[in-house]
């Protein structure tokens, strides 16, 4: 365990609040101790309010803030006389007592306390840390784990069975704890579920925590538990993207819903999904309680998504006995797939999830194999997963989640996605919900937006080769595609036919033209198990229905593109791949309309620059982001039943009329 406390950093922070913020970042910074929103701190200071009267208050991490980067608006403040109040109550049911903590809060404005708010405020610490620590989880996941857990700790620790997290686990914990701690008491076990430390000060509380889990995992070294067999080669440059697809169409179909799928591959992943008792070790549920609700009670092995339907009906009916129908029932789809070809697949309707649900697995991983070693993995039962899973608080948050955004858990594939059209239509797109993939040979495409949904990949379409490289690892990342915007080509400057080179025919032809060939080819057997249909639309131009002079190679690359587009309605249609195409005109925001050839059009028609961009019937300016909305529309329900249409976005423009 390293021990971040910094005493040049710490006196930056000159209040009880602020080191809580500090000491709770550092927390946060490990990623052995909690992870995604888990974990919690608090501390107890004394404040005045209006009238004058002092008040005790507990601040409390607050929901949805993460210990990594929480601030003190992260803390939600609540009255301690009455929090010490309700733990004394025999019974509280859950939403009350959210109702409680809500409404004796100090600022309106602040998020609602942690459900384990009652359980600090009963602690008798000015500063309580709490994590889920790998080393800890895997102890009390193990064979005789509790005996461990004692031998480890002795009079330091105050041990408490595992309670599903709320008011019982409070009041469990202040009965027990009165009972039980002694002068020597710095911390607290929850048995399955994770460790809390104490203090007069951040840095005692602190300094506890990185101490106790030090001494787990000293013993886990100890006892041959900590080392990890050698991880496996990673994944062959094996074309997998066929077969994603295919589990992907399967397990949205299960959800009812598209869902995104994230393949992680590396020789860890690989290694555990190969290993000869997977089947057993992952069956056992989760380490702690805290990742029920994140990543659902069992992770899928290998592709059999029906078997794990009716697996999950069973274990919901067996459970459940007291619902009368499948109404409360979250949806039957896993959240995790091991299999020994694709390593940890992880869904989800964000990228965010699956980013999530990755790193929750990794570290389950390594407490699975550690308990292993120790002596067996042994995790909670069947029942108390399903009270975790059910909890009314998380069906709550459900109910309460609102719509789903237009595009969740759909893929979109864009080219020429760094500048002009493309990059609007990555903009839009990500608006809507899709995780997009944005290809492009500039090489700022990696860089583009620094989001979990977007990936940005260098590629040359001209290049048959990168083009399928990209296609394998936008799949391996997102777990599809959904809908695919062909919007990279080139424009070279004015040449009559009479002077144009075969070798600059051959180049406009061979960018404009051919690589879309290649990617509808190569995208056909993905977009065709899009779980909602595929859907395609092509970046074509205002030349095709009316060519100009000077500009023969791009004329007849875009009507030829317009040609194969069409033919792939006719073909594709019994797919429920729908494909149509936007025809733009003098889209002024874009890299080929620098300020020269803006100056020298405009001079040309006799026209100032302001007047040649309104030059169309309607005067009005066509903006990158005018076709990438209409883009978006096309890939929506409102052209559902609509195929092969050709829509200009030109203002209107005489000759196309």
């Amino acid at each position: 365990m390293q021990n971040r406390w910094n005493d040049q950093d710490a006196a930056l922070h000159t209040t009880d609040l602020a080191l809580r913020v500090y000491t709770s970042r550092l927390l946060g910074q490990d990623t052995t101790l909690v992870l995604h929103g888990g974990g919690n701190t608090s501390v107890k200071v004394t404040e005045t309010n209006l009238v004058g009267d002092e008040e005790e208050i507990l601040y409390v991490k607050g929901s949805g803030w993460d210990l990594e980067t929480i601030e003190e608006a992260g803390f939600a403040p609540v009255r301690m006389a009455h929090l010490l109040k309700l733990a004394q109550l025999e019974r509280l049911t859950d939403p009350q007592m959210v109702n409680e903590l809500k409404t004796n809060m100090t600022l309106a404005s602040a998020p609602s306390p942690s459900v384990e708010t009652i359980l600090h405020a009963a602690l008798p610490y000015k500063y309580v840390d709490h994590t889920h620590a790998d080393a800890v989880v895997t102890i009390t996941n193990s064979q005789n784990g509790l005996a461990r857990i004692q031998e480890i700790y002795g009079e330091d620790m105050v041990i408490i069975p595992y309670v599903m997290p709320g008011f019982d686990l409070a009041r469990l914990c202040a009965e027990h704890f009165a009972a039980n701690a002694t002068e020597k008491t710095i911390g607290m076990v929850l048995m399955n579920h994770g460790i809390f430390s104490f203090g007069e000060t951040a840095k005692e509380s602190y300094d506890r925590m990185i101490e106790l889990v030090g001494r787990a995992e000293d013993y886990l070294k100890a006892n041959e538990a900590w080392a990890l067999p050698a991880p496996k080669a990673a994944a062959t440059d094996k074309s997998l993207r066929e077969e994603i697809s295919k589990l992907r169409h399967e397990i949205s179909a299960a959800a009812g819903f598209p869902l995104l799928l994230s393949c992680d591959m590396t020789s860890a992943c690989l290694a555990f999904a190969q290993r000869d008792d997977v089947a057993t070790l992952s069956q056992q549920g989760p380490a702690t309680p805290d990742h029920v609700i994140r990543t659902k009670r069992l992770p899928l092995l290998g592709r059999d998504i029906e078997g794990y339907v009716a697996a999950y009906r069973s274990y919901f009916e067996e459970n459940a006995a007291q619902a009368k129908d499948e109404k409360t029932m979250l949806d039957p789809a896993p959240r995790m797939v091991l299999d020994p070809e694709l390593g940890l697949c992880s869904i989800g309707r964000r990228a965010k999830d699956t980013a999530i649900i990755n790193d929750i697995y990794h570290h389950t991983q390594e407490i699975i194999q550690r308990a292993t070693l120790l002596g067996g993995y042994q995790a909670l039962p069947a029942s108390d997963i399903f009270d975790v899973e059910y909890w009314d608080l998380e069906q709550a948050k459900l109910r309460k989640g609102g719509k789903p955004a237009q595009f969740s858990g759909e893929v979109a594939l864009v080219t020429g996605a760094a500048s002009g059209i493309g990059k609007a239509c990555v903009e839009t797109l990500l608006q809507r919900g899709a995780a997009v993939v944005g290809l492009d040979i500039d090489t700022n495409i990696e860089q583009l937006y620094q989001c979990p949904d977007f990936l940005g990949l260098i590629c040359d379409v001209a290049d048959e080769t990168q083009i399928t490289q990209a296609l394998e690892s936008a799949v391996r990342h997102f777990g599809g595609l959904d809908m695919l915007i062909l919007n990279a080509g080139i424009f070279p400057g004015g040449c009559r036919i009479d002077e144009l080179t075969t070798e600059q025919w051959r180049k406009v032809i061979n960018i404009n033209l051919d690589s879309n060939l290649i990617l509808m080819r190569e995208c056909y057997p993905l977009l065709k198990l899009a779980p909602t249909s595929g859907r395609v639309v092509v970046i074509g131009s205002k030349n095709v229905p009316a060519p100009g002079p000077g500009a023969a190679a791009y004329s007849a690359s875009k009507a030829a593109l317009n040609q194969l587009a069409r033919v792939a309605a006719l073909e594709w249609g019994s797919d429920g791949i729908r494909i149509n195409s936007l025809h733009p005109d003098a889209v002024f925001d874009t890299a080929l309309w620098t300020d020269e050839v803006l100056q020298s059009r405009a001079t040309h028609y006799n026209l100032t620059v302001k007047e040649y961009k309104h030059k169309n019937l309607m005067q009005v300016e066509v903006c990158s982001h005018d076709v990438a909305n209409l883009a978006a529309e096309m890939c929506g329900s409102l052209f559902a039943k609509t195929t092969a249409a050709q829509v200009p976005v030109d203002g209107g423009n005489d000759r196309v009329i």
